[in-house]
């Protein structure tokens, strides 16, 4: 069981004080009662009520009584027994057993709080009748309507309380749940865009400059036998990096792709296979099929960064001599396939991505395709070529978020 005392809480600073008043001014008015009057036991009422009135008033003071739920009940005892001994002496102690009740029912336990009232009321009224020298059931009912009226107030107040406690936790789990949900957003959104930053930088500046690390190569290659060659491949290297630089400086602008600029989408990627065909041992051609419709930004985006890492992984990896893109439009998608006929790989065994190596391409194309509602295959094997195949909906769903271009 627990012996703490309830602290002052549940009543209010100023209910508190009030409370304080009544009882010290219900003392004081039996004592000045007792005065006027001008009885034989005056001195003794005056005594009695100021000891009653020094032991309630040092209470409050002692830390015990506002922590221990026993050492409140003892100070109640002391101050009950301080007025019972009032109660004898005058009938104006009555009306002290009326603040007597909130004292009890707040300090006191639920049982014992209940049990002390009514005894409380019972002595108030049976000194009343002994006073009067009589018993009428109308003695009873000041006594027993203030009990019932304080337990009234207190429980009441209580159950307030409870409630408003109640309130104040939901409060704070509500609170700390929107920080919760406000911090996964966050953490989500970040991620999200880390992811997207990661591809658009792996399929236009890591592309970009592995473009630039072959030509540079090839001309280290034919430099002793052709510098004429060797010349045009530090040319085009340099018209690389320009391009590169000019995608970085957008990029970081965040404005949308340069290649795009000025042209369409099938231009664009018309525009990507010449440039590979010009740069790369590879002949690289564009086919268009079907009725061009306009399409938002993000499908185009997708459409040409999807082929851009098609097309450098052909010619990092695939060792061909040609690739074919077509981009075809359908009744409600758009699709685009990339053919080559290089050596192609076992989709089962692919190595894993590496900082080092690569590898992300792949994941790449296929997370562009599943973000605006698409699909992306794969179709290989050793020796026979690789067909990679995006489809997008030309309306994206409704949860689907477009992504923003670089």
């Amino acid at each position: 069981m627990n012996s703490a005392a309830p602290a002052l809480t549940p009543t209010t600073r100023s209910l508190a004080w009030c409370l304080h008043l009544l009882v010290i001014g219900l003392l004081a008015l039996a004592a000045g009662r007792a005065v006027t009057d001008g009885g034989p036991d005056t001195g003794w009422i005056i005594a009695v009520s100021a000891a009653c009135s020094l032991v309630y008033a040092v209470g409050p003071t002692l830390p015990c009584v506002r922590r221990s739920r026993r050492a409140a009940a003892l100070w109640l005892a002391v101050v009950g027994a301080c007025w019972l001994a009032l109660l004898i002496l005058s009938s104006d102690a009555v009306w002290v057993a009326f603040p007597l009740y909130f004292l009890q029912l707040h300090l006191l336990s639920r049982r014992a709080g209940p049990a002390a009232v009514v005894a409380t009321a019972a002595a108030a009224i049976a000194g009343f009748a002994a006073h009067q020298h009589s018993f009428a059931p109308a003695m009873a009912i000041g006594p027993a309507l203030g009990a019932a009226v304080a337990a009234a107030v207190v429980w009441g107040y209580q159950a307030l309380y409870r409630e408003s406690e109640h309130r104040r936790r939901l409060i704070e789990e509500l609170t700390a749940t929107r920080a919760d949900l406000a911090a996964a957003q966050h953490t989500a959104g970040v991620l999200a865009e880390r992811d997207r930053l990661a591809r658009e930088i792996h399929d236009t500046l890591a592309q970009g400059l592995s473009s630039i690390q072959l030509l540079l190569r090839a001309a280290e290659r034919v430099l002793p036998q052709a510098p004429q060659n060797a010349a045009r491949y530090v040319d085009q290297a340099r018209q690389a990096a320009a391009d590169n630089l000019a995608e970085a400086r957008r990029f970081v602008a965040a404005l949308t792709s340069p290649t795009l600029e000025g042209t369409t989408v099938a231009g664009a990627l018309d525009r990507l296979c010449k440039t590979t065909s010009a740069r790369h041992r590879i002949t690289a051609r564009f086919h268009l099929t079907g009725t061009p419709t306009p399409l938002t930004t993000a499908h185009e985006v997708a459409l040409l960064r999807i082929a851009q890492s098609a097309l450098a992984n052909t010619v990092q990896h695939a060792e061909a001599t040609a690739a074919k893109v077509t981009l075809s439009y359908l009744d409600d998608h758009v699709a685009i396939d990339i053919v080559d006929d290089g050596c192609g790989f076992d989709p089962a065994h692919r190595p894993a991505p590496d900082p080092e190596t690569g590898g992300f391409g792949l994941a790449a194309m296929r997370a562009r395709a599943q973000d605006l509602g698409g699909t992306f295959t794969i179709e290989t094997a050793p020796g026979h070529g690789t067909t990679l195949a995006a489809q997008l909906p030309l309306t994206p769903p409704a949860d689907t978020k477009p992504e923003a271009c670089p």
